[in-house]
């Protein structure tokens, strides 16, 4: 790895191990509708309690919308006949709908490259105490400041998104980001920490049957 800054949330032209070593860690940006399924099954099981009705029996078209690439704005807008995410979000602020809402208008405003905006409104999601969903979003605003080029702010994310939950799915997830972070901030010591516990705590996870190359390389920059 070369002393110029990675960005460890954009995929590189080159066919490069870097690249390849790391094509696992950056789901959320190159699958970025795997954010919203993740979120449709989420909002599904935790939000089918009491809730503003008028945001509750609209938000539904909008969910149908952030599915399909080429309605994503009618979900962030409306379409005249219903509300989008984003007067959900800012009108029917501490309901239930809204909190859900706010974590779909971030995930959509991060695909379309408006980061301040992801960012925003991925701050404005409060906690349900999902072990999944609330990492995810945690982790969404990591991926945020990593593609701004705000290195510092997006280890602070995946490093809160890491430890929020301890599971298989998430958790070394959000460790190999944290790791690519660090490397981007020439803090191999800290990167090779990472990875390490990725090998030690995960060892069944997808990131760990690659991590043996990224601990080398950091241990090789130090």
């Amino acid at each position: 790895m070369s002393n110029a800054k990675v960005n460890p949330t954009e995929p590189k032209k080159s066919s490069g191990s870097f690249f390849q070593d790391n094509q696992r860690s950056i789901t959320f940006i190159v699958g970025g509708i795997f954010v919203l399924i993740v979120l449709y099954f989420g909002y599904q099981r935790l939000y089918l309690g009491p809730r503003a009705e008028k945001a509750a029996n609209q938000i539904y078209k909008a969910e149908e919308f952030a599915a399909i690439d080429s309605l994503q704005n009618k979900a962030i807008e409306g379409d005249g006949s219903f509300l989008g995410f984003k007067e959900i979000a800012d009108e029917y602020s501490n309901t239930k709908s809204a909190n859900i809402a706010s974590a779909y208008l971030g995930g959509l405003y991060l695909r379309q490259g408006n980061y301040q905006d992801a960012i925003k409104y991925l701050q404005k999601y409060s906690d349900t105490g999902s072990e999944i969903l609330d990492p995810l979003v945690t982790g969404l605003i990591g991926d945020a400041y990593s593609e701004s080029k705000d290195y510092k702010n997006a280890a602070n994310y995946y490093k809160k998104a890491a430890d929020k939950s301890s599971n298989s799915y998430t958790t070394p997830l959000f460790l190999k980001k944290l790791g690519l972070v660090y490397e981007a901030l020439e803090d191999f010591k800290n990167a090779e920490k990472t990875y390490q516990t990725i090998k030690t705590d995960y060892p069944e996870s997808p990131e760990a049957s690659m991590i043996d190359g990224a601990i080398a390389r950091a241990q090789a920059k130090q």
